[in-house]
């Protein structure tokens, strides 16, 4: 039976229950299930900060349901936690015991700390940043970190989320003019003590159900081609126009709006407001939206996973895919060694116009890894590998490099690259277009010297005479099968570098 883990994440605005699948390594989660109740347990708190009994029944209520998703999925281990609204409560140690009696559930309730920490560290699991400010914005309380070289360097939280600020400044169903006005003043008057987030000129990554929601909204309006939000990046401008949309609507025509949740549709603009007053006074270089929140937080820390390199994480990524459509991992390690080979010989042939980084030698590595996702897949499925890999969530990747991986991986002529790159194409350069597509290239010319599947060269040098490459290749076999490859995909290089390949074929003993 497969491992599964869980997390119920007992929030001010919603509850939700989180069931992951352990992978054939055991370190990496895939998530299974995802549930969410849009319970507002904030609206139950009176005065003194007291949570009212109807506010507990609908906890219990919720995580008995909870109880039977979890013993139908068979989880092996649960982790529940509570933020804001429990942690504030004034009988917040009678919830916790109640909870345990009539449930069986052990709620571990965060400090402001811990909640603060345990986002900052999915952020720095998940995205290849080094230095940002991470927001975390609740439904009662907003958490706010800074780290530079990927170590928390400040932590605060603050006492508000986008409900808390709706129940204390908005009368009816959605904000007047004014109430935004007094929302922003509330806000930066909160902010004006944190001299550490001021002019800092670094990305602001934010999490919670409000950033997302913005994320969808402004992929809306842009008519976005790539569905995922996970790195998706957002300039403040682009955080005014999702504004601008939505401040003349009426709640119903909120709701209507495609991409908001139609729970969070009366508390959006508030959360809109705290995100344009930080975005202005630290200065932020880009507005990025986080899909790993609080919930990965807590598994990271289970799993004792504090600063891996993001690059570990993009290998393990690979692997998920290789398993996945059965890509043989000695195969595929043959193949990378061959491709880097090939790879290693271009990067040294000057006057091509264009100049190989170590980043492309990942890229080219990375792509080797899963083209045309194994040889199961038949040649022709290029456009569905690209769509797939293009698709795909992969952690530690922008939006901008998992395209040019889909491109680099899926690669099978310069028309379907065309094709392929067309939506994206104002995302790079003429000459990143052309490097991304001579990497793909490469490949498939490299795949050509392994037709047979029996690993025969040994060595590939290439030597730049004019127009020409002459390219001496060592076997240790007979290699008719690989020369016959190479003079049908050779093309490939050919028209793209404008220059005639010339390949020399070798057979050395073994």
């Amino acid at each position: 039976m497969k491992e599964r883990v869980a997390i119920i994440d007992i929030g001010s605005n919603t509850i939700r229950l989180v069931i992951y699948e352990k992978l054939i390594n055991g370190r990496q989660l895939k998530e299974i299930e995802n549930i969410k109740v849009s319970s507002r347990l904030r609206m139950y708190l009176d005065d003194k900060l007291f949570l009212k009994d109807e506010g507990i029944s609908l906890l219990i209520e919720t995580l008995q349901n909870f109880k039977m998703m979890l013993d139908l999925y068979g989880v092996s281990e649960i982790f529940c936690v509570a933020t804001a609204t429990v942690r504030q409560a004034s009988n917040k140690k009678d919830i916790v015991q109640i909870i345990q009696e009539r449930t069986g559930f052990t709620i571990t309730v965060l400090t402001d700390y811990e909640e603060a920490y345990l986002g900052y560290l999915a952020v720095s699991n998940s995205i290849n940043i080094h230095e940002a400010i991470t927001i975390d914005m609740g439904g009662g309380s907003t958490e706010l970190t800074y780290f530079r070289n990927k170590k928390l360097v400040h932590y605060v939280s603050l006492p508000f989320g986008a409900l808390s600020l709706k129940l204390q400044f908005v009368k009816d169903d959605i904000p007047t003019i004014e109430e935004l006005q007094k929302i922003r003043n509330y806000v930066l008057a909160q902010i004006e003590k944190l001299t550490w987030v001021f002019n800092k000129h670094v990305p602001i990554i934010a999490m919670g159900g409000s950033a997302r929601n913005v994320a969808k909204l402004h992929q809306g309006i842009i008519q976005y081609p790539l569905a995922d939000i996970h790195h998706y990046e957002m300039k403040l401008s682009d955080i005014h126009d999702v504004r601008e949309l939505l401040t003349p609507l009426s709640l119903l025509g909120i709701q209507d709006v495609e991409g908001i949740s139609k729970d969070r549709a009366d508390i959006i603009l508030p959360a809109i407001e705290f995100f344009e007053v930080l975005c202005h006074v630290s200065k932020a270089t880009q507005f990025i939206v986080s899909n790993k929140g609080l919930r990965e937080g807590v598994l990271y820390q289970r799993l004792n996973r504090n600063q891996q390199e993001i690059t570990g994480l993009i290998d393990s990524e690979i692997h998920e895919l290789m398993h996945d459509y059965y890509v043989d991992p000695i195969k595929s390690k043959q193949f990378i060694h061959l491709a880097t080979m090939f790879f290693e010989q271009v990067k040294g042939i000057n006057g091509i116009g264009i100049v190989f980084s170590d980043h492309d030698r990942d890229l080219l590595k990375q792509g080797a890894s899963i083209f045309h996702l194994g040889k199961y897949l038949y040649e022709e499925s290029g456009p569905y590998v690209f769509h797939l890999i293009a698709n795909r969530p992969i952690v530690g990747l922008s939006h901008r490099e998992r395209i040019k991986l889909a491109l680099v991986a899926s690669f099978k002529s310069r028309g379907a690259f065309r094709q392929h790159i067309e939506p994206f194409k104002d995302w790079y350069t003429k000459e990143e277009r052309k490097k991304i597509c001579l990497l793909g290239a490469i490949l498939k010319v490299s795949r050509s010297l392994n037709s047979t599947g029996r690993n025969i060269v040994r060595d590939i040098k290439i030597t730049s005479q004019g127009n020409s490459w002459v390219m001496d290749i060592q076997t240790q076999n007979n290699y008719a099968p690989e020369k016959y490859q190479l003079e049908k995909q050779k093309k490939h290089i050919e028209k793209l570098l404008k220059i005639t390949l010339i390949p020399h074929f070798q057979m050395i003993e073994s």
